[in-house]
């Protein structure tokens, strides 16, 4: 029986983020290419070719390599039994020097952009995944800034690569109409392209930081933590800015919902998902002028110099004292964020699939 495409689910988690959230959301607009699913996990509704488990991020740097190991020397045998004639992975990984021919989904290239000495990213972005884009039959990325990247740093022609935005929860993240409290949200990671550190000089510039409170939603990191904490300390703000750790999905809307504005002066994204997610929720937003943040934002947010600080403070300043620039980016992120729908992303990628089948 012809298998004509191929879905690698390899590396799908039962707590889905990241890759396996985009996966999971747009399958619903791959069925009409009645796909075959390589996956540990049980789904009904698709046909499946069950692998072994213990290759997601669930498993850390075992569940990696494994994956890997996997996707070179288990993967071709596969696409060869199942007769295939496409390989869509959600995430850049094929095997290499193989007859396989695939389509592959790059988010972004932030550990070429910030390489990081002694990561194990560091090696594994710059020879593995330069070779799995240019093996691929065609990219797709999330981002025209994404696509350029990709130009830009690994010589691809843009002809190979669709930029295809991704979209969020529509029924998750909604305007709730709750009184506005007395802070700024920061959602993400505390690495240091995130740019926390201009973000915490500029909070303490502004006149008023006396009413305000900075609310630092994310993951604790051990290795960057520390010297924001020093940092908010020499600048004697501890009562003022606060780190909430890892916030549970189903707190986000309101913790979004109530922020004086979501701020995310990022310096590098290849989305920036917070960014929807706030729009979504009619939080105001201020993110950088940089990346794909102005494709996600366009008009319904203040675009800031992220290497700025005083460009920050003063977005920062302005939101906080006028609600009428408020009540218009809430129009405005909320009109913006109904132009971005799981469906629209599926059924782009779809067509994409379609042509190299």
């Amino acid at each position: 029986m012809l298998h004509p495409l191929l879905i690698n689910g390899s590396f799908l988690m039962a707590k889905p983020t990241g890759v396996s959230t985009y996966t999971l959301n747009i399958l619903p607009y791959l069925k009409p290419l009645v796909p075959t699913l390589l996956t540990a996990q049980s789904f009904p509704d698709y046909t499946c070719h069950f692998i072994p488990p213990g290759k997601t991020p669930e498993e850390g740097m075992k569940g990696h390599l494994s994956r890997l190991q996997w996707t070179q020397f288990q993967l071709p045998q596969i696409y060869k039994q199942q007769n295939a004639n496409l390989l869509f992975s959600p995430l850049p990984e094929i095997p290499l020097f193989s007859d396989c021919r695939s389509v592959v989904m790059m988010h972004d290239l932030i550990p070429v952009r910030f390489p990081k000495r002694f990561s194990l990213l560091t090696p594994y972005y710059r020879y593995y995944i330069p070779s799995v884009l240019r093996q691929a039959e065609h990219i797709i990325c999330n981002s025209v800034a994404t696509a350029a990247d990709i130009t830009n740093f690994l010589h691809i022609s843009s002809h190979k690569i669709t930029p295809i935005l991704l979209s969020h929860d529509t029924n998750h993240f909604q305007f709730l109409d709750l009184p506005t409290q007395n802070y700024f949200l920061y959602l993400g990671r505390c690495e240091p392209y995130k740019n926390l550190h201009r973000l915490i000089s500029a909070f303490a510039s502004l006149p008023g930081h006396g009413e305000q409170e900075l609310w630092l939603a994310g993951p604790i990191d051990r290795r960057y933590q520390p010297q924001l904490v020093r940092q908010i300390t020499a600048l004697n703000l501890s009562h003022h800015i606060k780190f909430l750790n890892y916030i549970p999905y189903t707190e986000l809307p309101k913790l979004l919902n109530q922020a004086i504005a979501l701020v995310f002066p990022s310096l590098w994204e290849g989305f920036g998902l917070p960014v929807l997610e706030a729009m979504a929720c009619g939080t105001s937003v201020i993110t950088s002028n940089l990346a794909s943040m102005p494709e996600v934002a366009g008009d319904a947010a203040l675009l800031v110099d992220p290497y700025r600080v005083e460009s920050i403070a003063d977005a920062m300043a302005q939101v906080a004292a006028d609600s009428q620039l408020r009540a218009t980016l809430r129009q405005r992120g909320l009109a913006r964020a109904q132009q971005f729908s799981w469906e629209k992303t599926g059924k782009a990628t779809a067509e994409v699939l379609q042509r190299f089948m």
